[in-house]
């Protein structure tokens, strides 16, 4: 009997150790109400920056997928803007050749095949010029508008009779704009104020 009631002994002790009520359980517990405060301080920081770096990324994609589209439909716009440079030399010949064909077909002149000829290529330049404009390519008549270094280039200054300075009184050749882009310059003469 003896035994038995030193194994109720010792079990009551050693649940005793372990019980909640044990004041020295909690001086056992590795963080206190500091120390958890501190932490959960550090873990909400860390949760504000590593939702600021996430917003940052969201943007800096969303820039991107925007410049990359950007670019793209640049592409699609302009791709065939070295192609416009080579055929607006075609149109220049062209322009001059029909011009010529008028000179050459005035109505002094009884030859029915001239006129035939200049007919077909005013036909010709006017269905180019349809094309060009149906995939953005037009041509600037600056005649009579300001100088624009973007769009002009000077070659000559004119006297300025009944124009105002600074005005493009003459076009040597035809500039070219592709969606609003300026692919060929004008070439143009300027008045100036007549210096006598």
């Amino acid at each position: 009997s003896p035994c038995v009631f030193s194994t109720a002994a010792q079990q009551r002790s050693t649940g005793d150790e372990c019980g909640p009520e044990d004041p020295r359980d909690e001086s056992k517990h590795p963080l206190s109400d500091p120390a958890l405060e501190h932490k959960a301080i550090k873990l909400e920081e860390q949760v504000r920056d590593l939702t600021e770096r996430y917003r940052k990324a969201l943007a800096d994609s969303e820039n991107v997928r925007r410049r990359t589209q950007k670019f793209v439909e640049d592409a699609k716009l302009f791709g065939i803007q070295s192609f416009c440079r080579d055929l607006v030399e075609v149109a220049d010949i062209l322009e001059k050749t029909t011009e010529s064909a008028a000179e050459e077909a005035e109505p002094s002149n009884p030859n029915p095949t001239l006129k035939k000829i200049y007919e077909g290529l005013s036909l010709i330049e006017a269905k180019l010029q349809s094309v060009f404009a149906k995939h953005g390519l037009q041509k600037m008549n600056p005649v009579g508008g300001k100088y624009d270094p973007y769009d002009h280039e000077i070659i000559c200054h004119v006297p300025a009779e009944g124009m105002q300075p600074g005005t493009i009184a003459l076009v040597t050749q035809d500039g070219y704009k592709l969606h609003g882009r300026t692919i060929r310059h004008a070439l143009v003469g300027v008045a100036v104020e007549s210096q006598e």
